[in-house]
């Protein structure tokens, strides 16, 4: 890992490295795999707090230090692990999917580079990042059942829709590890690379979200292609997406993108995500 040069956010269990137009997440609790806690899921909705409202940074790639990705949660409190935080009362939000619905309303695209094992919420928690790769030596473990427990943030909704619902029962009601190569074969993720490069290989994905496109128009195109795939009508995308070209079609970013085409150089589109909060109300517009 390299020193950082440029540091958005410190905090206790994780902290966010700008590199250039991208920011990483460093998952850092190397002592104990990155294994997740109430504070790292804290620390997580804060970060992308600060990324969502950074309109510099356009695309978020999360990681690990040392040498796991995360390793599900924290088990130091034994048999308490999974009770309530104090205070939080009888049935208190489960806290990955916390983490989870975090990433999923994040304003920016997300990759997650899984440089390691993963298990658990470990796993789970990345369902809702748009891209995830994977080193060689990673692995993925769905343990819920052979815990006593039921898959949580969100896993239920998310991993169906990613690898089919078939593959999702088996790997989850067994309790399975799935090794890289298969969990490629799967669509769980997108690209096994040498563990050395899975961090680079992250940068650039996330360039290709970044090059030559307007910041509104990836934030919009993100949130709709996951909402509108659960919708229950393809008419209910119709309506959206009739309503956002016309908005987008007023914007000073179309006209940049089509005089920008008609004169053959790159665009510069001014438009930012935080003055087009609005456009993501999808029943104001419809």
């Amino acid at each position: 890992m390299n020193d950082p040069v440029d540091v958005l956010l410190e905090r206790p269990t994780l902290w966010v490295q700008r590199r250039q137009s991208t920011a990483v997440i460093w998952l850092n609790r190397p002592d104990r795999l990155n294994a997740f806690t109430f504070g790292m899921r804290d620390d997580m909705v804060a970060a992308f707090d600060a990324t969502d409202a950074d309109d510099s940074v356009r695309a978020v790639v999360i990681t690990g230090t040392g040498r796991a990705f995360c390793a599900g949660a924290d088990l130091e409190a034994g048999g308490d692990t999974f009770l309530p935080e104090s205070g939080r009362g009888d049935i208190p939000p489960d806290s990955g999917g916390i983490a989870s619905l975090r990433i999923f309303d994040s304003r920016k695209p997300v990759i997650v580079a899984v440089n390691g094992p993963s298990a658990g919420v470990g796993v789970t928690m990345t369902l809702p990042a748009d891209v995830r790769i994977a080193s060689d030596d990673a692995k993925f473990a769905f343990v819920f059942t052979r815990r006593g427990l039921v898959p949580e943030a969100c896993s239920t909704w998310f991993l169906p829709r990613i690898v089919g619902m078939a593959t999702a029962l088996r790997w989850t009601m067994s309790g399975a590890t799935v090794q890289a190569a298969d969990a490629l074969a799967a669509g769980l993720v997108s690209e096994v690379v040498p563990k050395a490069s899975v961090l680079t290989r992250a940068l650039e994905i996330a360039d290709e979200f970044v090059d030559g496109t307007a910041p509104v128009s990836v934030a919009l195109t993100r949130a709709m292609m996951w909402q509108m795939s659960a919708a229950d009508s393809p008419r209910r995308a119709h309506r959206v997406e009739s309503a956002l070209l016309v908005e987008r079609g007023r914007s000073g970013d179309v006209r940049e993108g089509v005089a920008s085409f008609l004169d053959k150089r790159s665009p510069v589109f001014g438009d930012t995500v935080s003055e087009h909060e609005g456009d993501f109300d999808w029943e104001s517009l419809t």
